[in-house]
């Protein structure tokens, strides 16, 4: 007959079961879906990141950036991402896109200020890029929840087309190639619409047509 007692027993069961779920759980798998996620989908599992000819780490493509200059005005050698409400709320000058403050403005559909704030970015849009007002595509004029979205819309991307083109001195056709190079189609063909990452398009206008004040 044991000695110890039957709580007792339950208990040190307990701890057991507690110590091997605890290695095959909390370190066991952990490691196994790290390993086969380093083998198979490195630079995806690494934060899909873009580094410059130098090696040098410049971006995510996963994260979207601002191509302002310092007073916030947009630089019309860049193509320009969504809007964003990724910012320090204590401080007025932050653009956005900053992964620290990553969130939407939480505006409902009713919200006078929302409304106020998108006719205020379709007046801008239009006069920016010449374009009726009624024509301005809703993700410009929208942030996203996160705050972080690197994606426009083709339309988004072809009505900043000319402005990029005529600021770089290039061909608009030349721009309108990039942007399919960096156009992500569907999922799966059906899932989804089509996006253009701006990252990595501004990134390829820098590469192959760099300007001498392009910096953002």
């Amino acid at each position: 007959m044991s000695r110890i007692s039957a709580p007792l027993r339950r208990h040190l069961a307990a701890v057991r079961a507690m110590v091997v779920f605890t290695v095959i759980l909390g370190i066991a798998y952990p490691l196994l879906v790290t390993g086969i996620a380093q083998l198979a989908f490195k630079d995806k599992a690494n934060g899909s990141l873009i580094k410059n000819a130098s090696g040098q780490i410049v971006a995510s493509s996963l994260l979207c950036q601002q191509y302002v200059d310092k007073s916030g005005t947009a630089l019309p050698q860049y193509f320009q991402t969504r809007p964003s409400d990724a910012t320090d709320s204590a401080n007025p000058t932050d653009p956005g896109c900053d992964y620290s403050y990553s969130a939407g403005s939480n505006l409902g559909t009713g919200s006078a200020t929302l409304k106020h704030t998108i006719e205020g970015r379709i007046a801008s849009y239009a006069k920016a890029y010449d374009i009726d007002p009624a024509k301005v595509p809703e993700d410009a004029v929208t942030a996203s929840a996160s705050g972080m979205d690197p994606g426009i819309s083709v339309q988004n991307a072809d009505d900043q087309a000319a402005s990029v083109a005529k600021a770089r001195g290039v061909d608009v056709a030349t721009v309108d190639q990039l942007v399919k190079d960096n156009t992500t189609g569907r999922s799966l063909g059906f899932l989804g619409e089509e996006y253009v990452n701006v990252v990595t398009l501004n990134l390829a206008l820098d590469k192959e047509h760099p300007v001498a004040a392009a910096k953002s």
